[in-house]
């Protein structure tokens, strides 16, 4: 018995310091769809600040051909008091969107007209630095393959990253295409590594959308927000 007491204490002791050492709150995805002519993406993202508890939501406008935001297409809100037990910090997406309706307007943003999913990562999958990954869109018969290259310097609170994508298209027809997607000179500052987590394409125009995992450093362990890229094919 006084074995199994010891062996018990000391296996929550090590369940809390992996609680402790990857301490950080993880943000959940949301495509809000394309405009019409498939040049505009908006996406979002929420969660609950894990020391806080306060829920927060981000929303984002993507020029698509640009890979930028568009003017004023970058709002964020964190809600001012904690998020009630059971709770998942949906709350706060629904009111930036609710907010934010005229941003929508203003760049046609149709909430139906979502990205096609041509490749999503396992939960699973741990692979991050410079994973390559092959994917096919089955409506037009194109097949990618998609590298991407990180970049990281300094450590601590000097780390900083960047990555790019280099993406190759084969259509049908075997014709070939190659693109680097990406901003590769701009370099995050905590931001510890890069993972394809999501691929789309617009319905019918050739605009696609890698969703981007960050693992951002903090005190405790890593924070999870996401980014996309953007390339007009």
């Amino acid at each position: 018995m006084a074995l199994k007491k010891i062996f018990c204490l000391t296996a929550a002791a090590l369940i809390t310091g992996v609680g402790i050492l990857w301490a950080g709150d993880t943000a959940s995805f949301v495509d809000l769809g394309f405009s019409p002519d498939g040049r505009i993406y908006m996406f979002a993202q929420y969660g609950v600040e894990s020391k806080s508890l306060k829920p927060w939501a981000d929303l984002f406008v993507v020029d698509v051909p640009r890979n930028n935001f568009v003017s004023g297409g970058r709002v964020t809100y964190t809600h001012d008091s904690p998020v009630p037990a059971g709770q998942d910090g949906s709350g706060a997406l629904y009111r930036i969107i609710a907010r934010n309706a005229a941003l929508a307007d203003q760049y046609q943003v149709n909430y139906l007209r979502q990205g096609q999913p041509l490749y999503i990562a396992l939960d699973n999958d741990s692979s991050y630095p410079g994973e390559t990954i092959e994917f096919r869109d089955f409506e037009s018969g194109n097949s990618y393959r998609a590298h991407l290259v990180p970049y990281t310097e300094g450590s601590g609170a000097n780390l900083k990253s960047s990555f790019y994508i280099d993406l190759e298209n084969t259509s049908h027809n075997g014709a070939r295409k190659t693109y680097t997607v990406g901003t590769p000179q701009l370099k995050r500052p905590l931001v510890a590594s890069y993972k394809i987590k999501k691929v789309m394409i617009a319905p019918k125009d050739g605009s696609i959308i890698f969703v981007i995992e960050m693992k951002k450093q903090t005190d405790n362990g890593y924070d999870v927000r996401y980014m996309i890229e953007a390339a007009r094919l």
